[in-house]
């Protein structure tokens, strides 16, 4: 089987024992409602390159998680490559297999090489330009490019490094990095012919799903702001009523929650947050950056937020607690955390063990 299952999905989640209340329906899968991100910062570096998110991946299974997220980018394809080692060792190992795990990844970054080439823009000219799947001026600020062409390449090329025939969500990265140049009208002109391509890709097997994967694109009321009702009416006209876009990513975190308290959005002429907007359209919602890149703990929460959030006072630290203000929050699929050390990873899914946080008791937390 090339992409997780109902049953799949099903029979990983019932193996624990908090499969009740850690598992949530989405599109005909279970997922877990954490999942676990590989992105780790300035991707150059020499220490990033290191194989270290083997491990890592193993355990975050071995905890309950079934869903895993990467991107050609990240590291410039090894965490693509570990997400598969792992995999590889986990069927040999555990016996678990690919229909019970959620597979992610995103396109729309230069991924480069590993090592590092010695003339980036060499690399790009001979590899993407010469190659005609883009043209220079489609790829903004030298790194980022969203030609169809250049993103099923992409797409190919990230699930021969994975290992796998399929992913089961595949994003569109960071769109909203051309919005600026190419205008509004023309950028959803091109988010059409993705989307498209997409569809077809979809119809060839290389993955069940897609979406759009942004750091600001959906909240920062600028420039930049995607409208997310206008990127279901392009995948209607890409895909009709049956399409297979089912899915955004944005970050989510204690210190960022414009998602759930700012209307960002509009649907059908109403204004709206992102998360009201995702229900009104079907769109399922996974959030990213849980941790914020470990930035949210320069000081510990308060007592107060501790007790909203974990009433049973079983957690024992701020970063299980930030995880369970994620997972609690209403309208969310599932939510990323990134860490690569297996301890850390089994420490953190111990937030399985207590219930979410009740809506009641989790808006509290807006008024401290």
């Amino acid at each position: 089987m090339s992409f997780a299952t109902q049953k799949g999905t099903y029979n990983f989640a019932t193996r624990f024992k908090t499969y009740k209340d850690f598992y949530i329906q989405s599109n005909g899968l279970i997922f877990s409602k954490l999942g676990l991100g590989t992105f780790n910062k300035e991707p150059y570096k020499e220490e990033n390159y290191v194989f270290h998110y083997i491990e890592g991946v193993k355990q975050a299974i071995r905890s309950g998680i079934n869903l895993i997220d990467t991107a050609s980018n990240y590291r410039y394809g090894q965490s693509e490559k570990e997400i598969g080692i792992a995999l590889e060792e986990l069927q040999k190992e555990d016996n678990i297999k690919r229909e019970e795990l959620i597979i992610c990844s995103k396109g729309g970054f230069v991924q480069l090489d590993f090592p590092f080439p010695q003339n980036p823009y060499s690399w790009i000219d001979e590899n993407i330009i010469q190659t005609k799947l883009a043209k220079k001026e489609d790829i903004e600020l030298d790194q980022h490019c969203m030609t169809p062409d250049f993103l099923e390449w992409s797409c190919k090329r990230s699930l021969d490094t994975v290992g796998v025939k399929s992913f089961d969500i595949y994003y569109l990265h960071n769109p909203e990095m051309h919005l600026l140049k190419l205008g509004e009208k023309e950028f959803y002109k091109q988010i059409e012919k993705i989307f498209k391509r997409f569809e077809n890709l979809a119809d060839d097997g290389l993955f069940k799903y897609y979406g759009v994967a942004v750091w600001n694109g959906f909240t920062s009321n600028n420039k930049e702001q995607i409208e997310l009702e206008k990127l279901q009416e392009c995948a209607l006209k890409a895909g009709g009523k049956y399409n297979r876009f089912k899915y955004i990513q944005t970050p989510f975190n204690m210190g960022k929650t414009d998602i759930y308290t700012q209307a960002t959005q509009t649907v059908k002429h109403q204004k709206c947050t992102l998360l009201q907007a995702a229900h009104r359209l079907d769109i399922g919602v996974i959030s990213s950056s849980s941790l914020l890149q470990m930035n949210l703990f320069k000081k510990s929460f308060t007592p107060e937020s501790g007790g909203i959030l974990d009433s049973s006072m079983t957690l024992k630290n701020d970063i299980q607690l930030a995880l369970q203000f994620v997972r609690s929050t209403p309208g969310i699929v599932s939510s990323l955390f990134a860490s690569k050390v297996p301890v850390h990873i089994k420490e953190n899914c111990k937030i399985s063990d207590i219930k979410m946080t009740k809506k009641s008791n989790y808006d509290l937390l807006y008024r401290l």
